[in-house]
Formats: C-alpha cells, sequence, structure tokens
C-alpha cells in the first residue's frame, strides 16, 4: 500500500478527500521508494525507529518488516500524526504487520525533540508557503531555530520539517526522507543544504529523470544522510535514477563536491568538470555575475491587467490622449525573443492587437479618461487587492523605462533585451538598470554576449524549474548569473557586432544553440576552456527539464 504522509491540520470529522489531504501536504508515496529508503536506513535489529509524519504507515510497516528480516522480534516503532484518523489505522496497520506502534497525535512542530533514534524515516508535508501561515509557521521556524537554522518567510513547510526531524537523532544516527527537488534550487533552502552539509558525516541524494509525484505537481529527491553528528562533510554523492520502479543498489553515482554547500545543488547533476570550468571563467575574470552591470527589479503590477494594458484599437475606441498613455512592453514575454525591442518592433506589436499602451493620465485626466476610470470603478476594478492599496486607485505605481529587459519565465532560456523603445514592463518580465560606467556598452552588446553556452549553461543552473518545463529565474537568481564581464565584452566589442546580424536570424527561427555558437566564437571562448562539457552539461539539465514536463502530462 502507497503511503500517506504525515500531516499539518486537523480534518477530524470531515471526510478526508484528495482535496483535503492536498490541502495538508499529504501525497501517496510510491511503495518502491518507502523499500529503498527504509531498507537503506535500517540496517540492524536493533535499530530505533521513528517516522515524524506517519500518515497511515506505510513507511512505519515497512520498517517493521525490515526489523523482523533483520531479527527483531516484535519490532518497535514510534512516529508522530497529527491526522487522529491517520493515526489510529497507522496503529492497527503496524499490529497486523506484527509490530508494536507508539504514535503521539500531536503537531509535529510542538513535540520536543529528544536525540534517542538511530533512525528517521519518512516524507514530510509539503505545504507551499503560501498556504503555510499562522501560529504552526511561527511554530515550525522556531523549531528549526533550535538547531541554529534560520528560515525566511518564503520557506514552505518541509524546510522546517527537516532541520526538526534531525533533531531526533541519535549521534552517528540516518536520516532518510522523500523531499521537494526545491531542496536542490530555491533559496529559502540554502539553510537546509548547509545544515545537512555541517551536520551529517555523509549526504548522498537520488534524483529521478521522471516524475514520481505527478499529483503534487512537484519534483522530488531522496535524501540518505548518515552519520548525524559526525559532519561537516565536504561532498555529496548523487544517485540518479529514471522512476521510483528503476531503485536499485547500483544506481549510477556521481561524488560531488560544492565550493560552499548553501548554494544550489543543481550542479551536483552535471559533474565537477563543467562547474570547474564556470569557476575558472569567473575567476579569471572573463566573466562576472550579472549585478555587476547593475540592478535586476520586478515589473509593474497594475491589479488588472486587461483594464491597464491596452491596444492602439482600443485605445482609439476610447478616445484617450497621448497623455493618458505610457508605452508598454506588452503582457507576457513572447514577443521577447530576439536581441531588442525598438519602437517600430512595438508598433507592430500594436498593429497585431497587442496591447502597447500602459493606461496611466498624467496629470489630470483627460475627458475620456476620467469616463474610462469611472467605467472600471463601476466594474469594480478599483476594488482589486493592489487597486484598494494606492491613492487614486487608477495609477499604476511606476518603475522607470529599464537599459534590458529580462524574460523571467523561458522554454528555452532567459534573454537580455535591449529596450530601445524605452518601454514600461509589467511584472511578467524584470528590468535590468545599468551602472552609469558600463551602461553604453550593455544597451549595445551585453544581450548579444549573454546567448554563450557558459551563460546559457548557468542559467539553468541558478534558475528553477516550474511545471511545463518552464525555466523561472528572479531577480536575486539573476543577480548570480554569469554574464560576460565588461572587460572581455569592451575586448570582444567589435566581433561581437560582425556576428549580430546572423545571430538575430538565427533567433528568429528558434536556432539559440547555433546563435550561442556564433556567440562563442566571438567571445573567443574556446581558448579560455573547453566548451564541449558545458554545452553537454547544459543540453543534459535542459532535456531533463523539458522531458520531465512532457511525462508529467
Amino acid at each position: 500500500m502507497a503511503e500517506l504522509v504525515g500531516v499539518i491540520g486537523d480534518n477530524d470529522g470531515v471526510t478526508d478527500t484528495a482535496a483535503t489531504r492536498k490541502a495538508r501536504g499529504a501525497f501517496f508515496t510510491p511503495p518502491e521508494i518507502t523499500r529503498y529508503l527504509t531498507r537503506w536506513a535500517i540496517r540492524s535489529a536493533d535499530d530505533e525507529v521513528f517516522e515524524p509524519a506517519a500518515g497511515e504507515a506505510a513507511f512505519l510497516v515497512e520498517a517493521v518488516t525490515r526489523l523482523a528480516e533483520l531479527g527483531a522480534a516484535q519490532p518497535r516503532v514510534d512516529g508522530v500524526e497529527f491526522h487522529a484518523a491517520s493515526a489510529a489505522t497507522a496503529r492497527r496497520r503496524v499490529a497486523e504487520a506484527g509490530g508494536r506502534a507508539r504514535i503521539r497525535t500531536s503537531d509535529f512542530f510542538a513535540v520536543d525533540p529528544r536525540a534517542e533514534y538511530t533512525t528517521v524515516i519518512g516524507n514530510p508535508p509539503y505545504i507551499r508557503y503560501q498556504d503555510f501561515r499562522g501560529a504552526t509557521r511561527t511554530q515550525s521556524r522556531r523549531a528549526a531555530l533550535k538547531a541554529g537554522v534560520t528560515l525566511s518567510g518564503l520557506a514552505s513547510s518541509w524546510a522546517a520539517f527537516t532541520v526538526h526531524a534531525a533533531l531526533f537523532l541519535r549521534p552517528g544516527g540516518r536520516l532518510a526522507l522523500v523531499l521537494p527537488a526545491e531542496l536542490l534550487s530555491v533559496n529559502y533552502a540554502a539553510a537546509v543544504r548547509k545544515f545537512l552539509f555541517d551536520r551529517f558525516a555523509s549526504v548522498e541524494l537520488v534524483m529521478f529523470d521522471e516524475q514520481v509525484f505527478p499529483e503534487a505537481e512537484a519534483d522530488v529527491v531522496l535524501l540518505l544522510a548518515d552519520g548525524y553528528g559526525g559532519g561537516p562533510t565536504s561532498h555529496a554523492v548523487i544517485h540518479r535514477a529514471r522512476n521510483a520502479s528503476s531503485l536499485t543498489s547500483e544506481l549510477a553515482q556521481r561524488r560531488w563536491s560544492p565550493r560552499d554547500p548553501a548554494d544550489k545543488w543543481v550542479s551536483g547533476l552535471i559533474g565537477s568538470a563543467p562547474v570547474d570550468a564556470l569557476h575558472g571563467l569567473h575567476d579569471d575574470g572573463h566573466f562576472s555575475i550579472l549585478e555587476t552591470w547593475g540592478d535586476t527589479t520586478l515589473g509593474m503590477v497594475t491589479g488588472n491587467n486587461s483594464f491597464f494594458a491596452l491596444s492602439p484599437d482600443r485605445v482609439r475606441e476610447l478616445g484617450l490622449r497621448r497623455s493618458d498613455l505610457l508605452p508598454l512592453s506588452p503582457p507576457g514575454s513572447a514577443h521577447l525573443r530576439g536581441l531588442a525591442l525598438s519602437r517600430a518592433q512595438l508598433d507592430r506589436l500594436g498593429e497585431d492587437g497587442r496591447s502597447i499602451h500602459l493606461f496611466r493620465p498624467a496629470g489630470q485626466p483627460s475627458a475620456a479618461a476620467q469616463r474610462y476610470i469611472d467605467a472600471g470603478h463601476a466594474a469594480g476594478v478599483h476594488l482589486a487587492y493592489k487597486c484598494r492599496m494606492r491613492q487614486p486607485w487608477y495609477l499604476v505605481p511606476l518603475v522607470n523605462p529599464a537599459d534590458l529587459l529580462l524574460t523571467c519565465m523561458n522554454a528555452d532560456t532567459p534573454r537580455l533585451i535591449t529596450n530601445r523603445a524605452k518601454a514600461h514592463h509589467l511584472n511578467s518580465v524584470h528590468g535590468v538598470y545599468l551602472r552609469a560606467g558600463v551602461r553604453t556598452l550593455g544597451r549595445d552588446l551585453l544581450g548579444l554576449a549573454a546567448l554563450n553556452s557558459v551563460t546559457v549553461l548557468h542559467a539553468e543552473i541558478v534558475g528553477r524549474s516550474y511545471g511545463g518545463g518552464i525555466l523561472k529565474i528572479e531577480p536575486r537568481e539573476a543577480d548570480r548569473w554569469l554574464v560576460p564581464s565588461p572587460e572581455l565584452v569592451t575586448a570582444r566589442a567589435d566581433a561581437l557586432r560582425a556576428v549580430r546580424r546572423r545571430v538575430a536570424t538565427l533567433l528568429e527561427r528558434g536556432r539559440l544553440l547555433d546563435a550561442a555558437q556564433l556567440v562563442d566564437d566571438a567571445l573567443g571562448l574556446e581558448t579560455e576552456s573547453p566548451l564541449e562539457p558545458i554545452r553537454t552539461a547544459r543540453d543534459s539539465l535542459a532535456t531533463r527539464r523539458t522531458v520531465r514536463s512532457r511525462r508529467a502530462r
């Protein structure tokens, strides 16, 4: 039987539907994963086993079976489970399996840790930060602080759960958990990543090429941490499995040593050669982080794009004046796949019916603008959260036109687009504001220079994979994105300009990698570092991202 993970939130007296289970972060774990983790973690008949999210006891039943195989007579296992009905089912199932269960019905974060177990196993609840709030969130962050781990307000439930669970281990104990792949890539998990390397003598990760929890809309990784209290460790062992059914003790593995354990762990998927090449290009000054060039910020939030973003036809229909409008990069980023957004391109987008105008009257609204404002009020636009938080409601807080527009949701790779149209931008893209000393150079060449194999690979590392195979990059992640340094771009400016037209043509045809090879040559990268490992690594990460999205549908 599959595992129902532990929960946060009581559901007594209510039919336990799929919807209620999802709301409290409860998802069934494939039995192959339950078996694999339990058999890795339990190695002796004397092991003391604890499951902090017992659910309906799939892990604990498997633990009883494993302990009996190792010679234990009527094995005892312990756990915590908030959902009373699930806890009762768990006790019954353990007894039916020939074991004894001590399962406490409680919020796990309310249980003071006692370092008395050799083995902690399970699948923590996965509740996103938007739904993980109130007293439980406060209690979870307090629990993590007991281990010296400070979590941000953006942390989902599993982060504090992982840290708190480790505190129940004796010295030398083992932690085997199913965790969201967010462990590898999100910024808020940095403290958890560092905690695992600092506290354990050995850290192993199992990563899957296919989705194993499609109903959870989240990728997972298996954490196998051994030797609690014996850290720090300098490396992790990375295992790759196709899916849950392919889990064996013979998985291909790779040793991986991050420079900083708090950094993202996505690079563990590609080995040391391309990562060392990235570090070498940065250390040599040929590449620098995007923050060296300028500041990356979020775009404007209107509160109602259909009201505030207008097409030329709609503007004519409403009779609005030029003073009522500002130039706007249309919502979305599908139009930002080249090298620049010019005024002529913006006009063509408008001719195609795209919304290239932002409704934002300057000073006293015109008579037509006032009629539109009144119509919006009558339609309740002013009641939207962002609208009712500002005075007057119809004036969108302005963000100045950026030097470059950065696409944040990408099927292939983030693009830096020169904003020649001086258009304002919404929060479907980010804005990059270049520093004074590099503004002219950056507007001219940074977007082109960033289409190289090194930067394209590093986007896969600093960004994060979302549903549908989309690669998302946030401003804080963009700050650390490796792009050619101002010195390299200056030195190779003529060569870059010489390939600009050919690169633009290739991008129009959807041939990103061919364009990247032209840019590589213009930057002289082949002479600085072998690019084949870098290109292969990018292909591996991008293919994994897109293939997983297709199989999840």
